[in-house]
């Protein structure tokens, strides 16, 4: 059963230049984990930005669980899209300790659901020890567990990450990409994967779409 739907997805900066995604169609199963992979330029960032609501396609819609978040009549906005993100640098408020971030987002559960739901996530992403710890006593690995733990905590329909590994060193790359698809898969989480790293996408997608000059190349 399709659980996300992308049709004829056209996006441009201006009217003036060429679409920098052109016509993007491809569906998601429920807890389907898609990569979306590209160089830079070739719209992978964009996408995301219109997947979650912080940009307008040109034409094109969007359904995400059943419900339409976008098309010629209609825009929902990012807050009420059921979709979770994990930037590139992470964006972990540096005042607040690991707990609080993860809890930043939980302001419509009660105290007693938003501290079950806080255990749950530390013990998720394995850093139960570290929930009074702030980000820069952190490792990158365990900051980018963080990031994951915060945007799963609001249970949303689906998960999207950009570039997740690019602040990564070399060496931690391959156990870090194992650790992220064990927990993707162990929260059944539906997820979208943006890289330029052929190696991110084929360690955790089960499939990936290719992007180039805003065509899509290769649905596989």
């Amino acid at each position: 059963m399709t659980f996300v739907s992308i049709e004829q997805l056209t996006y441009r900066y201006t009217a003036q230049q060429d679409p920098v995604i052109d016509e993007l169609s491809f569906t998601m199963e429920q807890k389907e984990i898609v990569g979306i992979l590209g160089p830079s330029g070739s719209g992978k960032s964009t996408f995301l930005r219109l997947m979650a609501g912080l940009e307008l396609p040109e034409k094109g819609s969007i359904t995400i669980a059943g419900h339409t978040v976008v098309d010629e009549n209609k825009f929902v906005d990012a807050e009420h899209r059921g979709v979770g993100m994990v930037f590139q640098d992470y964006a972990l408020f540096p005042h607040l300790t690991v707990a609080k971030n993860i809890m930043f987002g939980l302001h419509q559960m009660n105290r007693t659901e938003r501290h079950q739901r806080l255990k749950e996530m530390l013990e998720l992403v394995q850093l139960s020890e570290f929930a009074q710890r702030y980000p820069y006593e952190l490792s990158g690995g365990q900051q980018q567990r963080v990031a994951l733990a915060r945007a799963l905590a609001p249970k949303p329909a689906i998960l999207l990450m950009d570039e997740p590994f690019s602040n990564l060193d070399t060496n931690l790359k391959e156990s870090i990409r194992k650790e992220l698809r064990d927990i993707l898969h162990k929260a059944g989480m539906t997820c979208i994967l943006v890289s330029h790293d052929h190696e991110d996408i084929k360690a955790i997608c089960g499939r990936t779409v290719q992007l180039e000059s805003a065509r899509v190349l290769q649905p596989s």
